[in-house]
């Protein structure tokens, strides 16, 4: 017989339904055929990212809210918290990502105090002139990308 922890955080015994957590709503950015979209997306949000987002640096969070697992995970996966589905998507390995920043508020618990259960603070420094884009295309190196070496490099004088 398993239990629901077992079923709705497979791999984490140290977890539980009551586990705080924070989300964000990130301002992202998709490339396709040079053109660039902004896309929103929700993500956990680990409490050193938290600590670093209070403190004023430039970010692509608009929000964070403080909530629990059990809120976001549930037995048939990931969902959106009530009210946010028109607003955002999930962000890549929602789930993993999730139970790793309940993780981290448990190992750092002062970090709650920044955001209050249920809370959502907005006043984050929320700057968009370095995009996040969550598609970039791989570089294709060249023979024009090495570094040119003076002659005398290689050779004993």
């Amino acid at each position: 017989m398993t239990t629901t922890q077992e079923q709705t955080y497979p791999q984490t015994t140290d977890l539980g339904p009551d586990d705080y957590v924070v989300l964000g709503l990130a301002t992202c950015f998709l490339k396709e055929a040079g053109e660039v979209t902004p896309v929103k997306v929700l993500e956990p949000i680990p409490s050193a990212c938290l600590e670093t987002l209070v403190k004023g640096i430039p970010t692509s969070y608009e929000w964070a809210i403080a909530t629990t697992l059990g809120t976001i995970l549930n037995a048939d996966g990931p969902q959106l918290p009530q009210g946010m589905q028109e607003e955002s998507q999930l962000g890549k390995d929602f789930a993993y990502r999730a139970t790793a920043a309940a993780r981290s508020y448990k190992s750092h618990p002062n970090a709650c105090e920044l955001l209050p259960l249920g809370d959502r603070r907005s006043d984050f420094n929320f700057n968009l002139d370095r995009k996040r884009v969550l598609n970039p295309k791989d570089k294709l190196v060249t023979a024009a990308d090495n570094v040119k070496q003076h002659a005398h490099t290689h050779k004993v004088l």
